[in-house]
Formats: structure tokens, sequence, C-alpha cells
């Protein structure tokens, strides 16, 4: 694990996601009666893939334990614990071709009007509020939001340093809402949460009720807890948000090298799946252009 956290710059969680993947595959090789990774074949690795698919495993989680066993053999193979990488033709299944759950505009607006709760002056009400219009203004991944420490924004020229997967840095707009949300909760909400803790938490901009840097579970929740109470059709996660951000920049008239520079994304091809457009605005564009389409 060390090889990937230091040399290759993984996030604590992935870091962990590749040790539980690589646990299990190893207890599955045991179990098969492979006790060495000298003796582990190709089709034993396509066998625990398709066990994982068996098992009911989501297309991204089998992807992802692959990835590990991909990781690990490599690993085993430059160190010469190996003489051959068995791993290297099995191939991952492909990801199911489906869009993104998005907000509408309209939906967004309903979100952030609810929750302000009626302009309350509560200090996790103005966190969450401050919270939800972070997420939608930036595209942040809930990860990198509750990760975000004051030095990180500058409110004067509207920007936020995020720092995404692998440690990688990236600047991004941050628009006036959600700066005025972020203001709001400094001087009224956060010095309230603040005062909770012992040692008072001096970087962080996001605290949880006990004065803390929130955690990705806590913001996780408070964002589904305000979809509830907004009634929206999407049941919504913190990726919504950021799916939203997305679609609506490119619907906007953003190029989509633009939005993967916003988004953090290592490749454009990641990007485009937000280029789909909505059904009614193909069948506006269809009747409008078309010769005979009337």
């Amino acid at each position: 694990m060390g090889h990937i956290a230091v040399e290759r710059g993984l996030a604590d969680a992935t870091v962990e996601a590749y040790r539980s993947d690589l646990e299990r595959y190893l207890t599955w090789l045991e179990q098969h009666g492979i006790r060495s990774l000298n003796q582990v074949r190709p089709q034993d690795v396509q066998a625990y893939a398709e066990s994982l698919a068996e098992q009911g495993q989501s297309v991204a989680s089998r992807r992802r334990h692959l990835a590990s066993i991909h990781e690990f053999h490599r690993f085993a193979l430059s160190r010469g614990a190996v003489s051959d990488d068995v791993s290297a033709n099995i191939r991952a299944p492909k990801n199911a071709s489906h869009l993104p759950d998005v907000l509408t505009i309209d939906e967004v607006a309903t979100l952030l009007d609810v929750a302000a709760m009626g302009g309350s002056d509560d200090p996790v009400v103005l966190r969450d509020k401050a919270l939800l219009e972070f997420l939608y203004a930036t595209g942040a991944r809930i990860s990198e939001a509750v990760g975000v420490d004051f030095a990180d924004i500058d409110v004067n020229d509207h920007l936020v340093k995020l720092t995404g997967k692998g440690s990688k840095q990236r600047l991004v707009p941050i628009g006036s809402y959600a700066c005025e949300a972020l203001e709001r909760y400094q001087t009224v909400g956060r010095p309230v949460l603040a005062s909770k803790a012992k040692q008072p938490e001096l970087r962080a901009v996001f605290l949880n009720r006990r004065g803390k840097r929130l955690s990705r579970q806590s913001a996780w929740e408070a964002v589904r807890i305000a979809g509830e109470r907004a009634h929206l059709a999407t049941p919504l996660h913190p990726h919504t948000l950021r799916h939203s951000f997305a679609t609506h920049l490119i619907q906007g008239g953003a190029d989509v090298r633009t939005v993967q520079e916003l988004l953090g994304h290592a490749s454009v091809t990641t990007t485009q799946i937000y280029t789909h457009i909505a059904p009614e605005t193909l069948i506006e564009t269809y009747l409008t252009a078309h010769p005979r389409a009337r």
C-alpha cells in the first residue's frame, strides 16, 4: 500500500479501497488452494473477476477491484517476486452507458431556497446552505469540499483552490451567491460551531456540531436531508450537484475542455458524458431547424 500511497500519490480513501480489494482477492486465492503468487494463472484472475459479477457487484466496483489486482501484479513483477504479470490480459468490464442524475436549474434554485430555512440563523442551517451553494458553484467532489480551508478561498477574486484525486490541485471560480452564503456562515454560524471544540479549529471551513472538521459522511447526510426537504423527484447525493454543475455549464455554452479542467478530470472522455442533451431540447431544435418537421 505504501507504493500506491507514496509513489502514485493516491488519496487515502483510494488506498483503503485498494487494501480492501486485495485482501478479498488474496482470501479468494487461498480458498482455492493458491498460496503463492507464482501459482496464480490468468484463468484464476479471470475466475475471480467472474465471481464478483456472480455476487452482484456493480460494474464500477468490479472495475475498481480489477484495477487493484492489476496494480498488485505489476508491482510484484517490478520487484521480481514473479516472472510474469498474469493479470495483464484480463479486461475490466465496460461501464454501462447511463446518464448521471441531474437537477434542472429550477430544481437547484428550489433546493438552495429550502436549505436557507426561511433565513434561519441556526449555525447548522447556515453551514448546510453554504455547503450546498459551494458544491453547486464549484462542482467540487464532497471530499474536496470538506477538505477546504480558509486559506484556499479568495473571496475578493471569487476563486477557490480544490485538492482532488492524487492530491492534484486546481483553481475554480466561485460565484457571488456561494460567496455570500459562505460569508454569512463564517460570520454568524461557524463561530458557534467552533466554540463547541476544546481546541478551536482554525483552518477548516465546514465544521460539525462538535466544532471539528465536517466528515464526508456528515456532509452527504446534510445533502440528502436538504433534498428530502425540497421534495425533489431525483434522489439527491453530493455528486448530483457536481453533475448538475457540469451539465448546466455545457448547456450554457461552456466547452468540454473547460468543464474538464473545472471538474479536475484527468481525461476529457470522462467529461463528455455531460454533453448529453435533454429530450425537450432535442425536440425543440428539431422542430425549429428541420425543413419538414411540421
